[in-house]
């Protein structure tokens, strides 16, 4: 244990020197940020109202989402899938932290949907993961993972 005090010290003091070397962040990567969470809210908002015209102009070609039980599916899925009756009466994420990365961003959070199906109604909450791209015409998600989290007691 005497051993790993100074690595752990170590490794504390390089955390700590990063930590408030940090810089707060300029005006356009305060701007990036905006711009991707209001795309965060238009996929949001496409979902909720059924929008399948929409999350096909918008979402990137090459759009992959694995869901909560493993499945991958691509743009043409999801589009299929909203256009086959899919409803959602609420789709909506809270508890966002984007962390940009030049000409790429991570959105995590928590996405909460309400909707029926199969006759039943249901509420679930999910843990995401989206990864954008900076296209020509802006910020573009590309990818996105869901894992779904336990019912809040």
């Amino acid at each position: 244990m005497r051993r790993l005090l100074p690595l752990w010290l170590a490794v504390a003091a390089t955390a700590l020197s990063q930590a408030a070397s940090a810089s707060p962040p300029t005006p356009s990567e305060r701007n990036d940020v905006r711009q991707i969470l209001s795309a965060e809210r238009e996929v949001c908002a496409a979902y909720e109202r059924e929008d399948a015209d929409w999350l096909e102009k918008h979402l990137d070609p090459t759009f992959t989402l694995t869901s909560s039980t493993g499945k991958v599916t691509t743009r043409a899925d999801e589009v299929a899938d909203l256009r086959s009756g899919t409803k959602y009466d609420v789709f909506r994420n809270r508890n966002s932290k984007v962390r940009v990365y030049g000409d790429s961003a991570v959105v995590t959070g928590i996405t909460h949907v309400e909707g029926k199906s199969g006759g039943k109604s249901y509420a679930l909450d999910f843990q995401f993961t989206d990864t954008y791209v900076r296209k020509g015409d802006g910020w573009v998600i590309v990818a996105s993972h869901a894992s779904r989290l336990a019912p809040s007691r």
